[in-house]
Protein backbone atom coordinates (compact mmCIF):
# COMPACT_ATOMS: atom_id res chain seq x y z
CA UNK A 1 0.00 0.00 0.00
CA UNK A 2 1.58 3.56 -1.04
CA UNK A 3 -0.24 7.19 -0.66
CA UNK A 4 0.09 10.29 -2.04
CA UNK A 5 1.44 13.22 -0.05
CA UNK A 6 2.57 16.45 -0.30
CA UNK A 7 6.41 17.81 0.42
CA UNK A 8 7.45 21.30 1.08
CA UNK A 9 10.88 22.00 0.89
CA UNK A 10 12.30 24.68 3.43
CA UNK A 11 12.48 27.33 0.69
CA UNK A 12 9.00 26.81 -0.29
CA UNK A 13 9.12 24.48 -3.60
CA UNK A 14 6.23 21.61 -3.53
CA UNK A 15 7.38 18.42 -4.58
CA UNK A 16 5.53 15.28 -4.87
CA UNK A 17 6.59 12.34 -2.77
CA UNK A 18 5.45 8.96 -2.05
CA UNK A 19 5.65 6.92 1.50
CA UNK A 20 5.87 3.61 1.42
CA UNK A 21 4.56 0.93 3.90
CA UNK A 22 5.03 -2.70 2.44
CA UNK A 23 8.27 -3.90 1.90
CA UNK A 24 7.04 -5.59 -1.82
CA UNK A 25 6.64 -2.07 -3.47
CA UNK A 26 8.34 -2.32 -6.48
CA UNK A 27 10.65 0.70 -6.01
CA UNK A 28 12.10 -1.53 -2.79
CA UNK A 29 12.14 -4.58 -5.12
CA UNK A 30 14.18 -3.02 -7.30
CA UNK A 31 16.71 -1.65 -4.55
CA UNK A 32 17.51 -4.96 -3.44
CA UNK A 33 17.87 -6.20 -7.00
CA UNK A 34 20.63 -3.05 -7.36
CA UNK A 35 22.03 -3.85 -4.21
CA UNK A 36 22.46 -7.91 -4.58
CA UNK A 37 24.08 -6.77 -8.15
CA UNK A 38 21.64 -8.10 -10.07
CA UNK A 39 21.50 -4.87 -12.17
CA UNK A 40 24.18 -3.17 -13.87
CA UNK A 41 21.97 0.20 -14.75
CA UNK A 42 21.98 1.55 -11.09
CA UNK A 43 24.23 1.77 -8.34
CA UNK A 44 23.49 1.69 -4.89
CA UNK A 45 24.19 4.47 -2.73
CA UNK A 46 23.95 4.37 1.35
CA UNK A 47 24.62 6.54 3.66
CA UNK A 48 23.99 10.66 4.11
CA UNK A 49 27.68 11.58 3.40
CA UNK A 50 27.82 9.42 -0.05
CA UNK A 51 24.39 10.49 -1.05
CA UNK A 52 25.84 13.94 -0.88
CA UNK A 53 28.74 13.17 -3.04
CA UNK A 54 26.53 11.24 -5.54
CA UNK A 55 24.21 14.53 -6.08
CA UNK A 56 27.46 17.17 -5.95
CA UNK A 57 29.05 14.97 -8.72
CA UNK A 58 25.81 14.91 -10.92
CA UNK A 59 24.88 11.06 -11.17
CA UNK A 60 21.54 11.37 -12.51
CA UNK A 61 19.69 10.19 -9.07
CA UNK A 62 16.66 7.87 -10.02
CA UNK A 63 15.32 7.51 -6.49
CA UNK A 64 15.73 8.41 -3.08
CA UNK A 65 14.56 6.32 -0.17
CA UNK A 66 14.84 7.68 3.73
CA UNK A 67 12.95 7.63 6.80
CA UNK A 68 11.01 9.91 8.58
CA UNK A 69 13.65 10.22 11.61
CA UNK A 70 16.40 11.08 9.34
CA UNK A 71 14.17 13.86 7.38
CA UNK A 72 13.84 15.52 11.08
CA UNK A 73 17.79 16.46 10.76
CA UNK A 74 19.27 19.34 9.78
CA UNK A 75 21.84 18.38 7.34
CA UNK A 76 19.25 15.53 5.97
CA UNK A 77 16.62 17.69 5.44
CA UNK A 78 18.79 20.44 3.67
CA UNK A 79 19.95 17.33 1.06
CA UNK A 80 16.43 16.37 1.17
CA UNK A 81 15.52 19.74 -0.28
CA UNK A 82 18.41 19.71 -2.64
CA UNK A 83 18.26 16.60 -4.49
CA UNK A 84 14.21 17.11 -4.84
CA UNK A 85 14.51 19.28 -7.95
CA UNK A 86 16.65 16.15 -9.48
CA UNK A 87 15.44 13.04 -8.47
CA UNK A 88 13.10 11.40 -10.03
CA UNK A 89 11.21 9.52 -6.85
CA UNK A 90 11.57 10.51 -3.67
CA UNK A 91 10.14 8.15 -1.57
CA UNK A 92 9.40 7.99 2.76
CA UNK A 93 9.79 4.57 4.68
CA UNK A 94 9.96 4.00 8.31
CA UNK A 95 13.12 2.67 9.82
CA UNK A 96 12.14 -0.65 10.25
CA UNK A 97 11.24 -1.30 6.43
CA UNK A 98 14.15 0.44 5.45
CA UNK A 99 16.33 -1.98 7.10
CA UNK A 100 14.83 -4.51 4.51
CA UNK A 101 17.02 -2.68 2.05
CA UNK A 102 20.04 -1.79 3.31
CA UNK A 103 23.26 -3.49 2.95
CA UNK A 104 24.36 -2.24 6.11
CA UNK A 105 23.88 -4.31 9.72
CA UNK A 106 22.70 -0.41 11.32
CA UNK A 107 20.63 1.49 8.26
CA UNK A 108 22.07 4.53 7.65
CA UNK A 109 18.77 6.73 7.11
CA UNK A 110 19.34 7.28 3.94
CA UNK A 111 19.67 5.33 0.18
CA UNK A 112 20.08 6.66 -3.27
CA UNK A 113 19.57 4.98 -6.74
CA UNK A 114 21.84 6.25 -9.08
CA UNK A 115 22.86 5.70 -12.55
CA UNK A 116 26.37 4.72 -12.82
CA UNK A 117 29.41 7.16 -13.96
CA UNK A 118 30.18 6.57 -17.36
CA UNK A 119 33.05 4.08 -17.69
CA UNK A 120 35.47 3.08 -20.73
CA UNK A 121 38.93 3.51 -21.65
CA UNK A 122 37.60 7.16 -23.37
CA UNK A 123 37.24 8.64 -19.99
CA UNK A 124 40.77 7.94 -19.55
CA UNK A 125 41.88 9.77 -22.93
CA UNK A 126 41.09 13.44 -21.21
CA UNK A 127 44.23 14.32 -20.34
CA UNK A 128 45.54 17.30 -18.01
CA UNK A 129 49.00 19.17 -17.51
CA UNK A 130 49.76 16.26 -15.32
CA UNK A 131 51.61 13.02 -16.55
CA UNK A 132 49.13 9.98 -16.27
CA UNK A 133 49.28 7.76 -13.62
CA UNK A 134 46.86 5.41 -13.53
CA UNK A 135 46.14 2.42 -11.03
CA UNK A 136 45.35 -1.02 -12.60
CA UNK A 137 43.16 -3.43 -9.86
CA UNK A 138 44.20 -6.66 -11.67
CA UNK A 139 42.06 -9.78 -9.64
CA UNK A 140 41.52 -7.88 -6.78
CA UNK A 141 37.98 -10.01 -5.78
CA UNK A 142 37.49 -7.52 -2.19
CA UNK A 143 35.33 -5.05 -2.94
CA UNK A 144 36.69 -3.01 0.58
CA UNK A 145 40.09 -3.34 -0.95
CA UNK A 146 38.85 -1.82 -4.42
CA UNK A 147 37.32 1.26 -2.70
CA UNK A 148 40.07 1.86 -0.28
CA UNK A 149 42.42 1.74 -2.99
CA UNK A 150 40.35 4.01 -5.24
CA UNK A 151 40.08 6.27 -2.48
CA UNK A 152 43.93 6.59 -2.34
CA UNK A 153 43.95 6.65 -5.80
CA UNK A 154 42.21 9.98 -5.79
CA UNK A 155 44.01 11.34 -2.37
CA UNK A 156 47.31 10.73 -3.99
CA UNK A 157 46.67 12.83 -7.75
CA UNK A 158 46.07 9.49 -9.78
CA UNK A 159 44.25 10.37 -13.20
CA UNK A 160 42.51 7.48 -13.70
CA UNK A 161 41.95 3.45 -12.71
CA UNK A 162 41.95 0.62 -14.03
CA UNK A 163 40.06 -2.80 -13.19
CA UNK A 164 39.97 -6.19 -15.22
CA UNK A 165 37.38 -8.29 -15.34
CA UNK A 166 38.16 -10.23 -12.69
CA UNK A 167 38.36 -7.27 -10.25
CA UNK A 168 35.27 -6.72 -8.09
CA UNK A 169 33.32 -4.16 -9.41
CA UNK A 170 34.22 -0.60 -8.05
CA UNK A 171 30.84 0.57 -8.07
CA UNK A 172 29.43 -2.12 -5.93
CA UNK A 173 28.14 -1.31 -2.28
CA UNK A 174 30.77 -2.26 -0.21
CA UNK A 175 33.31 -0.70 -2.76
CA UNK A 176 31.54 2.62 -2.76
CA UNK A 177 31.48 2.74 0.83
CA UNK A 178 34.93 2.31 0.84
CA UNK A 179 35.60 4.60 -2.22
CA UNK A 180 33.59 7.32 -0.03
CA UNK A 181 33.08 9.35 -3.39
CA UNK A 182 36.36 8.93 -5.01
CA UNK A 183 34.86 6.21 -7.25
CA UNK A 184 32.38 9.18 -8.90
CA UNK A 185 35.17 11.61 -9.59
CA UNK A 186 38.03 9.53 -10.84
CA UNK A 187 38.09 8.49 -14.52
CA UNK A 188 37.44 4.98 -14.59
CA UNK A 189 37.79 1.66 -16.98
CA UNK A 190 35.81 -0.80 -15.76
CA UNK A 191 35.77 -5.26 -16.43
CA UNK A 192 38.48 -4.63 -18.95
CA UNK A 193 40.58 -7.01 -20.58
CA UNK A 194 43.77 -7.62 -19.28
CA UNK A 195 45.50 -7.74 -22.47
CA UNK A 196 43.50 -4.90 -23.80
CA UNK A 197 44.75 -2.34 -20.82
CA UNK A 198 48.33 -3.52 -21.68
CA UNK A 199 48.07 -3.04 -25.44
CA UNK A 200 46.62 0.95 -24.39
CA UNK A 201 49.04 1.58 -22.19
CA UNK A 202 51.23 1.05 -24.91
CA UNK A 203 49.87 3.07 -27.85
CA UNK A 204 49.37 5.72 -25.16
CA UNK A 205 53.43 5.79 -24.29
CA UNK A 206 52.73 4.78 -20.67
CA UNK A 207 54.58 3.19 -18.99
CA UNK A 208 53.61 -0.28 -16.81
CA UNK A 209 54.85 -0.96 -13.16
CA UNK A 210 53.69 -3.97 -11.23
CA UNK A 211 53.96 -4.42 -7.20
CA UNK A 212 56.13 -7.43 -6.59
CA UNK A 213 57.48 -9.05 -3.81
CA UNK A 214 60.36 -10.73 -6.25
CA UNK A 215 60.92 -7.43 -7.72
CA UNK A 216 64.79 -6.34 -7.78
CA UNK A 217 64.12 -2.66 -7.25
CA UNK A 218 62.51 -0.81 -4.41
CA UNK A 219 59.52 1.12 -5.47
CA UNK A 220 61.77 4.59 -4.40
CA UNK A 221 64.41 3.93 -7.12
CA UNK A 222 61.74 4.09 -10.01
CA UNK A 223 60.81 7.42 -11.69
CA UNK A 224 57.38 8.24 -10.86
CA UNK A 225 57.64 11.52 -12.90
CA UNK A 226 57.13 9.76 -16.44
CA UNK A 227 53.52 8.79 -17.14
CA UNK A 228 52.80 5.51 -15.56
CA UNK A 229 51.01 2.67 -14.80
CA UNK A 230 50.77 1.07 -11.66
CA UNK A 231 49.61 -2.84 -11.63
CA UNK A 232 48.25 -4.12 -8.67
CA UNK A 233 47.29 -8.06 -8.60
CA UNK A 234 45.32 -10.05 -6.05
CA UNK A 235 44.78 -10.35 -2.43
CA UNK A 236 46.42 -13.67 -1.91
CA UNK A 237 48.90 -14.17 -4.82
CA UNK A 238 49.72 -11.13 -6.56
CA UNK A 239 50.57 -11.20 -9.83
CA UNK A 240 51.12 -13.88 -11.31
CA UNK A 241 54.82 -15.17 -13.42
CA UNK A 242 52.74 -14.57 -16.38
CA UNK A 243 51.49 -11.09 -15.45
CA UNK A 244 55.25 -9.93 -14.26
CA UNK A 245 56.34 -11.22 -17.80
CA UNK A 246 54.00 -8.34 -19.79
CA UNK A 247 54.75 -5.64 -17.67
CA UNK A 248 57.50 -2.95 -18.36
CA UNK A 249 59.31 -3.01 -14.82
CA UNK A 250 58.67 -4.30 -11.44
CA UNK A 251 59.18 -2.76 -7.98
CA UNK A 252 58.59 -3.41 -4.71
CA UNK A 253 58.41 -2.12 -1.15
CA UNK A 254 61.08 -2.03 1.72
CA UNK A 255 60.05 -3.90 4.94
CA UNK A 256 61.60 -5.00 8.16
CA UNK A 257 61.64 -8.29 10.26
CA UNK A 258 59.63 -10.76 9.06
CA UNK A 259 56.84 -9.31 7.33
CA UNK A 260 55.91 -10.73 4.18
CA UNK A 261 54.19 -8.55 2.37
CA UNK A 262 51.67 -5.79 2.60
CA UNK A 263 47.78 -5.60 2.40
CA UNK A 264 47.34 -4.46 -1.12
CA UNK A 265 45.24 -1.52 -0.19
CA UNK A 266 48.06 -0.09 2.16
CA UNK A 267 50.79 -0.95 -0.41
CA UNK A 268 48.98 1.15 -3.38
CA UNK A 269 48.63 4.05 -0.88
CA UNK A 270 52.53 3.89 -0.13
CA UNK A 271 53.34 3.25 -3.81
CA UNK A 272 50.95 6.44 -4.92
CA UNK A 273 52.34 8.39 -2.36
CA UNK A 274 55.76 7.92 -3.36
CA UNK A 275 55.09 8.80 -6.90
CA UNK A 276 52.74 11.89 -5.31
CA UNK A 277 56.25 12.76 -3.40
CA UNK A 278 58.05 12.54 -6.21
CA UNK A 279 55.65 14.51 -8.87
CA UNK A 280 55.35 17.26 -6.28
CA UNK A 281 59.27 17.60 -6.06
Amino acid sequence: MQNQIVFQSAIGNWQSEMIITSRHNSLLRLARAVREGKTNDLIFVEGLRLCEEALRSQLHIEAVIYSEEIAEKDRAARFLEAVASVCDRLTQVSEKLLATVCYTKTPQGIITLARPPESGKTRLETRDDRPPLIVIMHGINNPVNVGAILRSAEAAGATGVITTADTADPFSPKALRGAMGSSFRLPIWKDAAFRDVLAWCSASDIKTVGADVQARSLHTEYDWTTPTALLLGSESTGLSAEDVAMVGETVRIGMKGSVESLNVGVAAAVLLYEAARQRTR
